[in-house]
């Protein structure tokens, strides 16, 4: 079977600098670090470094001793390394800050609809009834994730209805592309962009559902989910740049070429395991070594965004600073690659 082309030693070096300089970060309890500590899980389960994942238990120590802050959706990103270092170490009290998590989002987390969860980035209601992409990764996976390990099938069934309604809300049938958000009081995707960050959201998430969940071809709604990134994988390789990478709107030729969608996108790729994908796998890799510095930090990644008023929003924001969710989405395409010949396949699914 046809495999990736990548130098393993570059990779494995990039990783090596990437997690080191992610870890001098000054990441709070928030989005920002829980993507970019799930980055830092993937490495160590990639590469086998125990350095890496001990570099990670001791800054969580230092954030347990310091307190925990209120949960939203977007701090319950933290529930990823959680787990894995509940895996990891056997430690009570990681899993018991993640079922902290999972308390807030099935029992107090804001909800419309088919109890949908609202996207939260505060205690206030920022957002009404509004189902945004990121939601995807910060809630509906942990969920998924925690369901698994605890098996508890009532979590990876909300987990699974997240999906199934974000998908239903997000993704464009005609394009397979999914738009940054939705508002439901007003009924309409507000300014209708296709938000790169936003697709791969929604791809990396979607990829891993077959991964993580045992006889995923059972559930009903997973038949949904990899249906949609079928859809939203043959449309989204068409609109790779000439260098590997995909653009801030992905459809919009004068917006820049970011690096975090381009990182969850072909990751993507590489969990679904077509391939038919390996030829753009091996271009998004150069492209993305080629924006990692010397010093580990992951280039042009668009700063934080919410759902913006229009076209120059989006174009207008900023990709000169290191962010969490570029480190952490780098790390995990890159322990994909040396994962690749070992990703189990949906197969005719």
């Amino acid at each position: 079977m046809a495999n990736l082309t990548y130098d393993k030693k570059e990779v494995e070096n990039a990783i090596d600098s990437i997690v080191k300089r992610t870890m001098r970060m000054d990441l709070t309890w928030d989005w920002p670090g829980g993507v970019a500590y799930y980055g830092v899980c993937e490495a160590y389960l990639a590469t086998g470094k125990k350095e890496y994942i001990e570099m990670l238990k001791e800054r969580i120590d230092e954030y347990i001793e310091l307190g925990l802050p209120s949960w939203t959706v977007n701090t319950c990103a933290m529930g990823h390394a959680m787990l894995t270092l509940y895996e990891y170490s056997g430690d009570e009290k990681y899993l018991d800050i993640a079922k902290s998590k999972i308390d807030y989002l099935e029992n107090d987390a804001l909800r419309f609809g088919d109890n949908v969860l609202q996207h939260t980035v505060s205690v206030n209601n920022d957002f009404p009834e509004q189902c945004w992409a990121d939601t995807l990764f910060m809630a509906a996976f942990f969920l998924l994730r925690a369901g698994v390990l605890l098996k508890d099938e009532k979590l990876i069934d909300d987990a699974l209805n997240q999906y199934y309604w974000h998908i239903k809300y997000l993704q464009d049938p005609a394009s397979g592309l999914f738009y940054h958000g939705y508002n439901n009081i007003t009924g309409d995707h507000m300014s209708g962009f296709y938000w790169g960050r936003a697709n791969a959201w929604a791809a990396y998430t979607m990829s891993e559902v077959g991964r993580v969940l045992p006889e995923c071809y059972l559930y009903p709604k997973f038949l949904d989910i990899v249906g949609s990134l079928n859809e939203q994988l043959a449309s989204i390789k068409l609109l790779q740049t000439e260098n590997g990478l995909f653009r801030t709107i992905l459809d919009d030729e004068e917006s820049y070429e970011e690096v975090s969608a381009s990182c969850g996108i072909a990751a993507a790729m590489i969990n679904k395991g077509n391939p038919l994908h390996i030829k753009y796998i091996d271009k998004a890799t150069k492209g993305i070594l080629a924006n990692i510095s010397a010093d580990g930090r992951v280039l042009n990644v668009s700063g934080g965004t919410a759902v913006m008023k229009d076209r120059e929003g989006y174009r207008g924001i900023s990709r000169d600073w290191i962010q969490g969710w570029g480190q952490g989405l780098a790390l995990a395409y890159l322990a994909g690659i040396i994962n690749y010949d070992k990703i189990r396949s949906d197969g005719a699914l």
